[in-house]
C-alpha cells in the first residue's frame, strides 16, 4: 500500500515553524515513497479556531510548495461521526459513562496523591448508570484501559517504546459537554482518511500509547508513527516567538523565499548523507530518508538561514528575482527599464540574505544618497578627499568606454601614477556613490549608474564637505 500522510494543524494561529517543518517531513516522505499528502484541520476549538488562521495556514502551505492531493478534512464537520463511533465503543463495553462530580475526583487525587483515576465507574451496574441518566448528571465518556501488560509502538526515529498499561488510567475519551477530546479525534480521522503513517512532534509521544489503545478498541490497526524532535532557539529553550519571527508568514514578509525557506527546515534534525546542503523542493523529496533524521532536538540557527537563503539567491535566475520583487513592492525600479534593474540584481543578489535584504541594498540605484553615516565620513573624507575628488571629475569626464573593466584600468592607473592607497581613493568615491562604505564591485556600480550620474553624486559630495 502506499503510504498516506497528513499535517493536522489547529487553527487558532498562524502556521509556526515547526509546524511548517511537521508539514514538510509529512510532504518528503509520502511523495519520495509514491504517496499521498493530505491536510486535516483540527477546528474543534471553536473559541480560538478562526477562519482567517485556516487561510493563513493554508496559504503559507501553498506559498512553501507543499500542496496538499485531496480535499482538505474539517473536524467541525464530523461531529456526527465521532458521536456514533463512541456509541460504537459504549454498546461493545469498550468505554463508560464516567459520572465522577469534580468533588469525588478531587477526593480521590487528595487520597491517592496522584492524577490517575481509580476506575470509580469502571463496573457499575446498569442500574446505577440508568438512575444518574434520569437524573441527567453530567458524565464523561472513558475508555477501558486494560491494567496489566504493556503497549508497545515502534517509532520510525526512536525505535521501540514500551509504556506499561499500569501508568495509563481510564482516560477521557468525551468530556462532560459530549465534545470529543483530541486523542480520540485523532484516531477516529487517521483511521476514516486510512493514513498509514503519523509524522508529528516529539511532544506527542505520550499521546502515542492511548491513541494506539483507542486503535485496539475499535479492532483496527494503528498507523506508523514518527516523532519529530523538537526545534529549540539559540538560547536551548523551546523555539517561541521571543527568539523572533517564528512564523512562515513572518518570513515572507521579510523577503525570504520558499525554497530556501523549504531548505533550512529540512536541514533541522535532518543529513542527507551527502555534502550537499542546497537543494529545491524536488531534490529534498529524491534524497529524503526519515531514518536520518537525527533523534536530538535541533536549534534554529538564523545565521545559517540566512546563509541558505543567500545561496539560493545567488543561484536564482535574475528575472525571476525581479518578478518575485515586483510582487513584494509593485514600484521597485519601475522608472528604470528592465535591463537596469537585471544588473543591480545580477550584482546585489550575492550578498543579499533576502529579497528585502536585496531591496534594502539596493536603494541607491535608484535615488541619489542625500546624507552620510558620520562614522563613515570620519573614516573616509581627508583633507585632501576634495581635491582627489576633483581630479577623478576631470579624468571621467574623458572616459568614452564606460564599463567595468576599463574604469577598473583607468583608477589603478591614475592611483600608481600619484601613488595612491586604493582606500584613499576608492572609499570617498564609494560614499559619493552609494552613501554608505558597503556593496558590491565599485566599478560594478559605477557602469550601472552611468557616467552622467556618477559625476552628479561625485560633485554632490565634493560640494557638501
Amino acid at each position: 500500500m502506499k503510504p498516506r500522510l497528513r499535517f493536522a494543524p489547529s487553527p487558532t494561529g498562524q502556521l509556526h515553524l515547526g509546524g511548517a517543518r511537521t508539514a514538510l517531513s509529512n510532504y518528503l516522505y509520502a511523495k519520495k515513497n509514491g504517496g499521498q499528502f493530505l491536510v486535516r484541520i483540527e477546528d474543534t476549538d471553536i473559541e480560538r479556531s478562526k477562519k482567517e488562521h485556516i487561510d493563513q495556514i493554508c496559504n503559507s502551505l501553498q506559498w512553501l510548495g507543499l500542496n496538499w492531493d485531496e480535499e482538505l478534512v474539517y473536524q467541525s464537520k464530523r461531529r456526527e461521526y465521532y458521536s456514533n463511533s463512541l456509541e460504537d465503543l459504549l454498546s461493545c463495553g469498550k468505554a463508560y459513562r464516567c459520572f465522577a462530580s469534580k468533588e469525588e475526583l478531587d477526593q480521590i487525587r487528595k487520597e491517592t496523591g496522584s492524577y490517575h483515576y481509580n476506575g470509580l465507574w469502571r463496573n457499575k451496574s446498569d442500574d446505577d448508570i440508568n438512575r444518574e441518566l434520569e437524573k441527567k448528571t453530567p458524565f464523561t465518556i472513558r475508555i477501558k484501559s486494560p491494567n496489566e501488560g504493556h503497549t508497545v509502538f515502534d517509532d520510525m526515529i526512536y525505535g521501540s517504546i514500551s509504556i506499561s498499561n499500569s501508568e495509563i488510567d481510564d482516560f477521557i475519551i468525551s468530556r462532560s459537554d459530549g465534545s470529543p477530546v483530541y486523542n480520540f479525534t485523532n484516531v477516529i480521522d487517521d483511521q476514516s482518511m486510512k493514513i498509514t503513517h503519523v509524522v508529528r512532534g516529539e511532544d506527542h509521544i505520550s499521546n502515542t500509547p492511548k491513541q494506539i489503545l483507542i486503535y485496539k478498541a475499535f479492532n483496527w490497526e494503528p498507523p506508523i508513527f514518527a516523532h519529530l524532535p523538537m526545534i529549540l532557539g539559540e538560547d536551548k529553550k523551546r523555539l517561541s516567538k521571543r527568539h523572533g519571527a517564528t512564523g512562515v508568514q513572518s518570513y515572507r514578509d521579510e523577503g525570504f523565499q520558499p525554497e530556501a525557506l523549504l531548505n533550512y527546515l529540512a536541514l533541522l534534525g535532518w543529513n542527507p548523507g551527502t555534502e550537499e546542503e542546497i537543494m529545491d523542493l524536488e531534490q529534498l523529496v529524491s534524497k529524503f530518508d526519515i531514518f536520518r533524521v537525527q533523534k536530538k532536538a535541533a536549534v534554529f540557527d538564523q545565521k545559517k538561514l540566512n546563509w541558505v537563503s543567500s545561496q539560493h539567491l545567488a543561484l536564482q535566475n535574475d528575472q525571476d528575482i525581479l518578478d518575485r520583487i515586483r510582487l513584494i513592492n509593485t514600484e521597485w525600479g519601475i522608472k528604470k527599464d528592465n535591463s537596469f534593474c537585471l544588473s543591480v540584481v545580477s550584482i546585489v543578489k550575492t550578498r543579499s540574505r533576502s529579497l528585502v535584504d536585496l531591496i534594502d541594498q539596493a536603494g541607491y540605484f535608484f535615488s541619489d544618497p542625500s546624507r552620510f553615516n558620520e562614522n563613515d565620513v570620519q573614516k573616509t573624507w581627508k583633507e585632501d578627499s576634495q581635491g582627489i575628488l576633483e581630479e577623478i571629475i576631470q579624468m571621467l569626464g574623458t572616459v568614452d568606454d564606460w564599463t567595468a573593466n576599463k574604469l577598473e584600468l583607468i583608477f589603478k592607473k591614475y592611483m600608481e601614477n600619484n601613488g595612491y592607497g586604493f582606500g584613499k581613493v576608492m572609499k570617498p568615491v564609494r560614499l559619493g556613490l552609494c552613501g554608505n562604505l558597503q556593496g558590491p564591485s565599485l566599478f560594478d556600480i559605477m557602469e550601472i549608474l552611468g557616467k552622467e550620474l556618477v559625476i552628479k553624486r561625485i560633485n554632490y559630495i565634493i560640494n557638501e564637505f
